[in-house]
């Protein structure tokens, strides 16, 4: 019996009311409930082992096992990048990082990326919701772009709160477009969210609501609130975790307390994986990288109004199904303008079979660089250079990768037993679907065919990944770019010039004592 047909089976036997011998007909399907509230909590690094539910033994989540014991706790799910950028791109818009042009890491700070976003053009499930007259809102980190033309508020959404970039990019703390912490409180983050949740259930109107709530955490730098300090088994990481179900628990509470918990569907998952791979276990790797540590986390998807009894479901699905899957739901058309690399999950939570073939392929992109391919239980690690992978790369192993490596991934966990001499003709034919793939959807350096254009403040600048590259656009094209960046940014030059004057100064005041001594 093949994996899909176990989930098949388990999903009828809930939907026709077989765990309850009293039962005497079938649940709705899907399609036949209309409007529902849809919540999608997005965490930030993540990792498949970081919650109860998932194996975590350091950690207590009790408010998000319990969305997994009542909902689908799908245990073969991947996200669409191993970083955080390109990651939200792809649930966002149902397209690879590739395809829809943010395949990059976003920094701000970086001469090569602060103009760079998500492009206008492109299309966010918040505008999808916004067709069917819902009221929109985003909570947390958005990081697909920092200038004007980028902000959640252009791209969908009636209203934004939070940090949108990571700390090490800009603290600031942002209600709308209203700066409201310079530097964002860390150890009251998840209070702040949690509050700002409630008050949006709360204050909810006629209208149905879809809430894009992106947490900041478990990503460095963290602080938890004085109350958790010291409540789980993993310092400050795992007290941060603990508090982070604990406002998942209040906004759950709040969804029953008014009344709404059962049509709004709560979908629980995370950009990419960890940065330690105690948190991805049993997988190999960590978010930077493409081993399944880096792509495969939790995926809970909970609707009390459909799925009266949770179950596990082993079905591989793909961060970029979330886009159809919601768009069906509230009954909005997919636009045949353009490609979706993801599927409605839609059959599969109404006993039925996905449109996706068990062996279409996955393919695991770092930045631009076609690292890896999946086919069914079959995953090939491609060649490359140490010129195609991008500065964040963390896989020293396949640094310099030069003949493929074939795993099979439903008895190799751990992406240890190399099998590629064993099975050759699997490697040439997942080899050419891989040619395929970057003709399509591009490789280091090379744009594909069916590659959407980069979101760009600066029309016609030059769109580089990483920094090495940057030096080979002309002179002439960096100082006009930099131009606009202080013209748009004139406190940036200032803070540059404050930070170069106090290295003199700690330079100088070295230099003398230096002398003094002597």
């Amino acid at each position: 019996m093949s994996l899909f047909k176990f989930d098949r089976i388990a999903i009828l036997l809930v939907l026709l009311g077989a765990f309850d011998p009293t039962a005497k007909c079938a649940q709705p399907a899907a399609s036949s409930l209309s409007n529902p509230n849809v919540i999608f909590f997005l965490t930030d690094d993540l990792g498949y082992s970081d919650i109860s539910c998932y194996g975590a033994k350091k950690v207590m989540t009790p408010n998000i096992d319990a969305l997994a014991a009542e909902g689908v706790k799908f245990t073969d799910f991947h996200t669409g990048a191993s970083i955080c950028s390109p990651s939200r791109a792809a649930f966002l818009t149902g397209a690879y990082p590739q395809r829809c042009g943010l395949y990059m890491g976003i920094n701000e700070n970086r001469e090569e990326h602060w103009f760079l976003g998500l492009h206008p053009d492109e299309l966010t499930l918040a505008e999808q919701f916004k067709k069917q007259n819902y009221r929109t809102f985003m909570i947390g980190k958005w990081h697909l772009g920092s200038e004007s033309e980028f902000h959640p508020l252009k791209q969908g959404f009636d209203q934004y709160y939070g940090m949108p970039s990571n700390v090490g990019h800009s603290p600031k703390f942002f209600d709308g477009e209203k700066v409201l912490f310079a530097q964002a409180p860390l150890n009251q983050l998840t209070n702040l969210y949690t509050q700002r949740a409630i008050d949006i259930i709360k204050r909810r109107s006629d209208q149905p609501f879809f809430l894009y709530f992106a947490h900041n955490y478990p990503h460095t730098p963290y602080q938890a609130g004085k109350e958790f300090i010291g409540t789980s088994k993993d310092g400050m990481r795992g007290d941060v975790i603990q508090e982070l179900d604990w406002g998942f628990g209040e906004m759950m509470k709040t969804l029953n307390d008014t009344g709404i918990a059962d049509n709004t569907i709560v979908i629980f998952s995370s950009d990419n994986g960890p940065v330690k791979p105690e948190y991805a276990a049993p997988f190999r790797g960590t978010k930077y990288v493409t081993f399944e540590g880096g792509h495969r986390v939790p995926f809970i998807f909970h609707w009390p109004a459909l799925i009266k009894q949770g179950f596990e479901s082993v079905t591989p699905i793909v961060a970029m199904d979330l886009f159809p899957t919601l768009s069906e739901i509230i009954g909005a058309p997919l636009p045949a303008d353009r490609k979706f690399d993801g599927v409605s999950l839609v059959p599969l939570l109404n006993g039925e079979d996905l449109a996706r073939q068990d062996t279409e392929p996955f393919y695991y992109y770092n930045c631009e660089n076609l690292q890896a391919i999946r086919q069914g239980n079959w995953k090939l690690h491609l060649p490359r250079s140490q010129e195609q992978v991008p500065f964040w790369e963390k896989n020293k192993a396949f640094f310099r990768l030069t003949k493929p490596v074939l795993y099979n991934l439903r008895t190799d966990h751990g992406e240890s037993q190399d099998v590629a001499a064993d099975h050759q003709e699997i490697v040439q034919q997942m080899l050419q679907t891989a040619q395929g793939a970057r003709e399509e959807l591009g490789e280091y350096m090379q744009r594909g065919s069916g590659q959407h254009p980069t979101g760009s403040a600066i029309p016609h600048a030059p769109i580089i990944s990483t920094r090495k590259d940057w030096q080979a656009v002309d002179a002439a094209t960096r100082a006009a770019i930099q131009a606009e960046r202080l013209k748009r940014h004139p406190e940036s030059e200032s803070a540059r010039m404050k930070n170069a004057n106090k290295q003199k100064q700690k330079a100088g005041s070295l230099n003398s004592r230096k002398n003094n001594k002597q």
